[in-house]
């Protein structure tokens, strides 16, 4: 499993309007400056976040982006599934009740479904907030 650009993207984005929102709504081009992205590519970014309901928007003088809950409301995980869609190992294991007619058979199941458990606790421990309030997550950076 890869996490792309755009769930990386997105990540810092939502990190950065949680740290500055306390200024008011937060310009697009304000967080693509101090996070050194594209302003065109963050506005796809940011497309999706607003349609998941994580982000509001406001237009004109003024205007930006304002998170829809507080930080410590976001999984890490959540917003990357907006961006990624289930992050899974493996395809038999992307949706609630596995399908695959072998599951019965499957000698690496147990495998998948313990490295994806892994994956899904460790994302799921940190939220939005660990993110700006700069916690460490352990050895490597997560953005």
């Amino acid at each position: 499993m890869m996490i792309s650009t755009k769930g990386r993207y997105a990540l810092r984005f939502m990190a950065d309007v949680a740290q500055h929102q306390d200024e008011g709504y937060v310009p697009l081009k304000d967080v693509a400056s101090r996070q050194q992205i594209s302003e065109k590519y963050m506005e796809i970014v940011v497309k999706e976040l607003v349609k998941a309901g994580y982000l509001r928007a406001l237009r004109g003088k003024g205007g930006g982006y304002r998170l829809s809950r507080a930080p410590k409301d976001y999984e890490v995980k959540a917003i990357l599934e907006v961006m990624e869609g289930p992050l899974v190992p493996v395809a038999c294991l992307a949706s609630k009740t596995n399908q695959c007619p072998r599951k019965d058979q499957c000698q690496t199941l147990p495998l998948w479904e313990g490295l994806n458990g892994v994956i899904a606790e460790y994302l799921g421990r940190f939220t939005l907030a660990d993110l700006y309030q700069g916690h460490r997550m352990g050895e490597c950076c997560l953005l």
